[in-house]
């Protein structure tokens, strides 16, 4: 029988260190698929372990089919769990490793049946009476597998169990876990910090921060409608362009968006998510364009909604399929620092050894950066307007070398480094976030009074 789960205001600490895990709730409905998204450290695996009763918890509580489950032994909670370094007994047979929790449960039951059945799902029939040290790194996940469906659980809990695989076996097995777990129906929950993986397999994807639960949607919310800036920069590759902005909304005129050199004009009548953006006049922001929301023509192929840029060519990634084109728009890039944590480090800035002193920057970038429940984002100084093109400078201002837009294209367009080149920019797929990275534009579902 398959399991509800919920966290409710859940949290894990450890000694006198900042929470593993910080007041995180969530509902995941009997056969629903959820994956557990972020980066190295923050929280993930801590969540699937005390789910499986491997932790205790802080604060909070787990309910299992809304009874509290806190107290249950992992036996109790009728779960199994499959883990990233597979976990197979090396001396047993692959039939006894995956037999083993059946034995456990029931010694004088013959156990072959269900074994074969499990086996027979996985494609692993020849290789039973081997052992794991005669295996390659899938077929061992494959046994692993196997070992928990065998049990048939309430709930299987995956942790990054494809990680240490090559990245062919890693899209085979994704494939085949997706097509097992609905074949079964069984609530599951599965860990990963590889974002193809939880784009793919998830019916919903938790991204995490810091122990911090940042967003809970559909893939395709998460990539379409992030709720900060951190969830923007971790979901999508290549990563989403992040450009320091200010709003300038004249009393006559057309409100634009200006990125320090140039301008993105918006389009009258406004529409109700950037009449909102006149209430930031002045104030620094932070504007997200995925590569896709670009695209290199001149301005007379404009479609509507579409303002025209301009941009020098830095570089071409050439991919097979496509090229992604990075430019130089004369804007200045938004930082996120230390992607992999909610909360920056507030203790003294130290430079590396042996440093020429560009550790120090980063430090001191860090060291401006404020910290807020949905990411931390630097934002250095507001830009600055004039009418420079892009490449261009006077001598009080240094010239811009660095790529600030990546571009995605066709594999066929022929472009020469150095070169200037027509940008079109879709604003319908604009981003705007304010300077602590919580995004207004598109609007948040949240604000009252306004249908979005």
């Amino acid at each position: 029988m398959t399991r509800a789960i919920t966290l409710h205001n859940v949290s894990k600490a450890y000694g006198r260190s900042p929470r593993a895990v910080d007041r995180l709730s969530l509902h995941i409905d009997p056969g629903e698929f959820v994956v557990l998204l972020g980066p190295s450290g923050c929280g993930k695996s801590t969540v699937l372990r005390m789910i499986a009763g491997l932790e205790d918890i802080t604060d909070g509580e787990i309910l299992l089919d809304g009874e509290p489950a806190n107290h249950l032994t992992p036996r109790e909670r009728g779960m199994s769990m499959v883990f990233q370094n597979f976990a197979l007994y090396p001396t047993m047979t692959n039939r006894d490793n995956i037999g083993f929790p059946l034995k456990l449960e029931n010694p004088r039951q013959d156990h072959t049946e269900r074994i074969e059945n499990t086996a027979r799902m996985l494609g692993i029939e020849r290789i039973l009476d081997r052992r794991p040290g005669q295996l390659s790194g899938g077929e061992r996940q494959r046994v692993a597998m196997g070992r928990a469906i065998s049990r048939q659980p309430s709930a299987f809990l995956m942790d990054e169990p494809l990680s240490n695989l090559d990245a062919k076996l890693r899209n085979h097995l994704r494939a085949e876990i997706a097509q097992l777990t609905k074949e079964l129906g069984v609530t599951t929950v599965y860990v990963t910090h590889d974002q193809a993986e939880a784009m793919s397999l998830g019916h919903r994807v938790a991204v995490m921060r810091g122990g911090i639960l940042q967003q809970v949607s559909p893939p395709r919310e998460v990539y379409a409608l992030p709720e900060n800036v951190f969830v923007a920069a971790f979901i999508g590759t290549p990563r989403i362009n992040l450009l320091q902005a200010v709003v300038h909304a004249p009393l006559e005129g057309r409100m634009s968006i200006d990125l320090g050199r140039q301008r993105l004009p918006l389009p009258e009548p406004l529409s109700t998510d950037h009449q909102l953006l006149r209430i930031q006049q002045g104030r620094p922001l932070i504007v997200g364009l995925r590569s896709e929301a670009v695209r290199i023509a001149p301005p007379s192929q404009a479609r509507p909604g579409e303002v025209a840029l301009s941009g020098i060519v830095e570089h071409v990634e050439y991919q097979g399929h496509e090229a992604l084109v990075h430019l130089n728009t004369g804007s200045r890039p938004a930082v996120v620092p230390e992607l992999e944590s909610a909360r920056p480090d507030r203790g003294p800035v130290r430079r590396r050894r042996g440093g020429t002193g560009g550790g120090g920057v980063l430090e001191r970038i860090r060291e401006r950066a404020s910290s807020y429940v949905g990411g931390s984002v630097a934002v250095l100084e507001a830009p600055e307007s004039d009418d420079l093109p892009p490449g261009a400078h006077s001598p009080d201002r240094p010239a811009v070398t660095s790529s600030d837009l990546v571009v995605r294209t066709g594999p066929d367009m022929m472009l020469r480094t150095g070169g200037q080149v027509p940008l079109l920019v879709d604003l319908a797929h604009l981003y705007v976030f304010d300077h602590q990275g919580r995004r207004i534009c598109p609007l948040p579902k949240d604000v009252p009074g306004l249908d979005v």
